[in-house]
């Protein structure tokens, strides 16, 4: 829906229907809330490179946060993890609402998070109250926009006669798409590396996947590239070279390399909107991979910082004496030291 650039210090929203339905005002809440992160997330790092002993050396924090719900069956889900150097750092389990950590490093936060209760209500009430009810609103405000279906344009493309053969999809919506090589008419899965989804400016998505074969061997077999989107399937041959009339595919990564590049810390919320015809792929660690679920999904870059509901649901909780808005309250920042008690506000500084 959107995206903040620490560059900038700006929040930006993405479609029309955003401005249309909440407001050029939306905008500028979600970037007074935001600004606040940046530095939070380089003290993160701060502390999470004393836990590993690590005095040097680039490294990153990521926080993925959202929650699901289906609108056939009314089910609901969540989810809340932490990522260092794209390996999981502590999650929320929403079953059993405490902090878990698959790593040494992270019990120290665990701990000090599960013994106070309050902020754990904290969590249970937003996952559970206040995210579905912006996710439903959203899927009723963008309904035109996110249930369309855009078919992918497939291209094969070649820098050279000898370089490796790329099968670029793009330009398709919804995000779930299958890329297959063929070879001979059988399904070919040696020497391909599978790309990462990407978004593109309009909200559609694109995908690669590159075959290493050599000159010889594409001109003595039949080669081909499937791609499946939506119960559709496009099929190419015919190899673009860049001396063409060629989509050249690295200038088109390199814009969103470029981008991410200068946003040198991330927080990032996901809610996904489930219909009945799709089913949910099995939860890997998010960090080391893309988010990739074969589903219809929409991207909330923090969106669901809506402060109204959430200074509301705060209150209710909180009382008087915590009155940090809700989402900028979850969780602690992990600056605070294990050995650090509480502030009596029992405020978390914003992620």
């Amino acid at each position: 829906m959107g995206y903040f650039d620490s560059n900038t210090n700006r929040f930006k929203s993405q479609f029309k229907w955003m401005e249309d339905n909440l407001g050029k005002e939306y905008d500028e809440r979600q970037t007074n809330a935001l600004q606040g992160h940046t530095a939070s997330f380089k003290n993160n790092i701060k502390v999470a490179m004393e836990r590993f002993n690590q005095t040097q050396g680039v490294h990153t924090f990521q926080l993925l946060y959202g929650c699901e719900w289906d609108d056939q069956t009314g089910a609901t889900d969540a989810f809340r993890q932490y990522g260092y150097d794209g390996e999981d750092f502590l999650s929320l389990d929403f079953k059993e609402m405490r902090y878990i950590s698959p790593v040494q490093q992270g019990i120290p936060t665990v701990q000090k998070w599960n013994n106070d209760k309050g902020f754990i209500e904290i969590d249970r009430n937003y996952f559970s109250t206040v995210c579905i009810e912006s996710l439903q609103k959203y899927v009723n405000y963008g309904k035109s926009s996110l249930q369309r279906k855009v078919s992918p344009e497939v291209s094969l493309l070649q820098k050279s006669s000898s370089s490796s053969v790329t099968c670029h999809a793009t330009g398709f919506y919804p995000s779930g798409v299958t890329i297959t090589w063929m070879k001979n008419g059988e399904e070919h899965h040696e020497d391909v590396d599978l790309g990462e989804l990407l978004p593109n400016e309009d909200g559609t998505f694109q995908k690669t996947s590159t075959l290493r074969v050599t000159p010889d061997e594409w001109k003595n077999n039949k080669f081909s590239c499937v791609v499946e989107h939506q119960g559709e399937t496009k099929k190419e041959d015919e190899i673009r070279t860049n001396g063409g009339d060629s989509v050249p595919i690295m200038p088109i990564v390199g814009v969103v390399v470029a981008v991410v590049l200068l946003i040198a810390i991330g927080v990032v919320g996901y809610v996904v909107y489930k219909k009945k015809q799709v089913t949910d792929s099995s939860r890997v660690s998010q960090f080391s991979k893309p988010v990739g679920r074969q589903q219809k999904s929409v991207p909330l870059e923090e969106a669901l910082l809506e402060e109204a509901l959430l200074e509301e649901a705060s209150r209710n909780l909180r009382g008087q004496q915590k009155s940090v808005p809700l989402e900028e309250a979850l969780p602690e920042s992990l600056l605070c030291s294990p050995s650090r008690s509480s502030s009596t506000t029992r405020r978390r500084p914003a992620q």
